[in-house]
């Protein structure tokens, strides 16, 4: 009887302390995929024009988006939220893209809300 009780507290114990992590794992591949499919469709990107999507999760809100990079332009990420529709919020120069110089306006797949919203 004492053995059932404690693989029932530890199977709790490892639920407790698993779900955080499938949470956030689950919430970062449903994102990355929301704007793959965004890309590919609406956008009508051709899959080898993006080298990655990966989703990411941040401390700050909202809590995930996904950061694509653009085969064409590796040394900017950029960073879309993918929450009721999905949008580009922002981007990140890497390394290699602050040594180059590269500045807003030299940036191939920028978008500005407004244009984002007129399609």
């Amino acid at each position: 009887m004492l053995k059932g009780k404690r693989v029932i507290w530890l199977v709790i114990v490892l639920i407790a302390v698993l779900t955080p992590f499938v949470y956030v794992q689950a919430n970062k591949l449903i994102y990355a995929n929301r704007v793959t499919e965004h890309l590919l469709i609406k956008e009508k990107i051709q899959p080898e024009q993006i080298q990655s999507v990966k989703g990411e999760w941040s401390k700050k809100l909202p809590p995930f988006c996904a950061i694509v990079v653009f085969a064409d332009e590796p040394e900017v990420e950029y960073v879309y939220f993918a929450h009721n529709e999905v949008i580009q919020f922002g981007y990140r120069l890497t390394e290699e893209g602050k040594k180059q110089g590269l500045e807003e306006g030299d940036l191939k797949h920028r978008k500005t809300l407004e244009e984002q919203q007129n399609g």
